[in-house]
């Protein structure tokens, strides 16, 4: 079974990187880690609008949600460092979300390694 098969919503470079990851696992193995990682994944498009509260005085959301809890804190005094690190973070807005969904990937499969 392809893990396209499993989760379609997935593109680009977080399926290469996922398909890389789970290559050598089982059905039932690929079954469980989609299961997981779709509970644990961010939506790119999700990152995008929650980074545009930014702009109506809820600056930092987006990096809470995307477990820098530091920053969003420091973006929601700040208002976002001025809006400017808003405006970097709406244009790298799936940079920011393939970076926490390729560790959550790791983190799982590390999980899912060490239960066998």
């Amino acid at each position: 079974m392809k893990f396209y098969e499993l989760m379609p919503e997935i593109t680009g470079e977080e399926m290469v990187f996922v398909q890389t990851l789970t290559s050598t696992y089982s059905d039932e193995k690929l079954k469980m880690f989609a299961t997981v990682y779709r509970a644990r994944r961010r939506d790119p498009q999700m990152i995008l609008l929650v980074t545009l509260l930014g702009f109506l005085g809820a600056a930092g959301v987006h990096r809470i949600l995307l477990n820098q809890i530091g920053m969003g804190i420091l973006y929601f005094f700040t208002a976002g460092f001025c809006l400017i690190g808003t405006i970097v973070d709406l244009i790298n807005y799936q940079q920011l979300t393939f970076t926490y969904n390729r560790q959550a990937a790791i983190e799982i499969s590390s999980m899912l390694s060490s239960t066998n």
